[in-house]
């Protein structure tokens, strides 16, 4: 089946470019060379959504569409008229308040399968953003998180179990082949974060982290990678300063080959205050980073302590400088780390077994109308 042959599969999601958008992005990039179904994405636009990226999406091949993201229920009419233009079999929702968005506008569209994607494990649910999930509930094929953690989440909101399933994200892991090439003692001894500066995550306890460490003699260099919050990380900034860690940081901004920066680090460490699924921490395993990461939700399953990293508690600076100290004074427990890490993210993470669970989803659910 070729081209517009196969029945269309709609993802919609933020345009804001966060974890959520990347899996839908690569569920498309992945759907388009093979598979039963064609997708299009659908961004939901954003103040700043990055134009040069949409556009980067439409010269590989992909159909891409923006609606106005300014208010909701602006965002649901134009959906809604540019799904009954697309005519898909299904849409699939990713994240909030997106997943409610898409499946209002689905509804008046009439599209005949709808999927909720929850992509985290903490969100801004009100009394009415929680009766508007249960009430699409009901006109759901399936809901979905991207861990354990984020199925869990959809059922304390009482979600219907025989609904609720679990497909953990997954990477491409065709970019970190040329980790094992990297050997661990050729590594630069550095410490690398990749994360927005966003509410959710906590790059303040790493740099209060680095400071503890300094007080105690190791003066590592901290590459902070990621865009997001002008404010938080200007906040981030003034922290580093008022303790004394300024000269020690690296701020990079958008990185465009992470893969190659991560498989030249050792360690990697992802401070943070909740995840739905971290994408960031499954591809710092895949690079043989040593990892560690804030014990919240959604890491949990996914980092194991003391075997494939190690785990510490939530905005714990103590904590976290301690475990950084480890791993930066035991060179061989590093490595050992790292290896494990990588080993469980090509078993359990990849791109191809992700897809092939939601193309297993589809294929029970949209079946085309003869």
């Amino acid at each position: 089946m070729q081209g517009q042959q196969r029945p269309r599969v709609v993802h919609f999601v933020t345009g804001g470019f966060s974890g959520a958008t990347q899996v839908a992005v690569d569920l498309c990039r992945a759907a388009r060379r093979s598979g039963p179904f064609e997708p299009v994405l659908v961004l939901r636009r954003k103040r700043h959504t990055p134009m040069q990226r949409v556009e980067a999406l439409r010269a590989e091949g992909l159909e891409v569409h923006l609606v106005s993201g300014w208010a909701h229920a602006v965002t649901v009419a134009q959906l809604a008229a540019l799904l009954r233009a697309l005519q898909p079999q299904a849409v699939l929702a990713h994240g909030f308040p997106e997943h409610l968005l898409g499946r209002r506008a689905g509804l008046k569209a009439g599209v005949p399968v709808l999927v909720q994607v929850e992509h985290n494990t903490l969100e801004r649910y009100t009394p009415w953003s929680r009766w508007w999930t249960r009430r699409l509930a009901q006109h759901s094929a399936a809901l979905v998180g991207v861990s354990e953690g984020a199925r869990q989440t959809l059922l304390r909101l009482g979600l219907p179990p025989d609904k609720t399933l679990a497909i953990p994200n997954g990477i491409d892991l065709t970019r970190f082949a040329a980790a094992d090439a990297q050997p661990f003692d050729r590594r630069l001894p550095q410490i690398l974060m990749s994360a927005r500066f966003a509410r959710q995550k906590d790059q303040p306890t790493l740099i209060r982290a680095l400071a503890r460490l300094r007080e105690q003699g190791p003066q590592p260099r901290l590459v902070l990678a990621g865009t997001g919050s002008g404010r938080a990380e200007q906040a981030c900034r003034a922290l580093a300063q008022q303790l004394g860690v300024l000269d020690q940081i690296d701020w990079v901004g958008h990185v465009a080959d992470l893969p190659a920066r991560l498989m030249q680090t050792r360690i990697f460490v992802l401070s943070t205050h909740w995840e739905g699924m971290p994408l960031a921490l499954v591809e710092a395993m895949a690079a043989g980073c040593a990892c560690v990461a804030s014990n919240v939700p959604g890491v949990e399953g996914v980092l194991e302590d003391g075997v494939t990293g190690l785990l510490v508690p939530e905005a714990d600076p103590e904590a976290l400088a301690a475990a950084l100290a480890r791993l930066l004074g035991d060179e061989a427990l590093a490595a050992r780390l790292g290896a494990a890490a990588r080993e469980q993210a090509l078993h359990a993470h990849s791109q191809a077994l992700m897809l092939a669970r939601y193309e297993a989803l589809l294929a029970a659910v949209a079946r085309p109308s003869q």
